[in-house]
């Protein structure tokens, strides 16, 4: 059974194709994109409208940031609740050409993330 996505979603698809086949899976109200089962991508609305926020860390935070690109920041339980993710940048909104470097960005830091999530192997005796 195939389902049609929201049209958004098609269209941030298509930005991040450039890092591989991507999936988009509903996610607390909108939808986690992820390649090879790694999230990378989240589309969410915040209350301004529904946008694309990519995977950031303290290797790619100054380049959002230098494009004042907003963070990821919601409320639970009466307090501000902030995930490492970025705004896309509104430029890079119009092409997957525009979006590539900013979509290998946020997949880099997906890879890095997931790597020091994985468990050390004990060391033999």
């Amino acid at each position: 059974m195939s389902r049609t996505l929201p049209e958004f979603t098609s269209h941030c698809l298509d930005l991040l194709a450039s890092v591989g086949p991507g999936v988009a899976k509903r996610m607390f109200g909108g939808w986690g994109i992820s390649v090879d089962g790694i999230t990378f991508a989240i589309i969410a609305d915040l209350g301004d409208g529904e946008r694309l926020w990519l995977k950031t860390d303290e290797h790619t935070l100054a380049r959002f940031q230098a494009e004042a690109c907003p963070r990821f920041v919601y409320q639970a339980k009466g307090r501000d609740m902030a995930l490492h993710y970025h705004a896309a940048p509104e430029a890079a909104m119009e092409s997957p050409a525009l979006m590539r470097d900013w979509a290998q960005l946020a997949w880099q830091t997906a890879l890095r993330a997931q790597a020091r999530a994985q468990p050390k192997k004990p060391a033999r005796p």
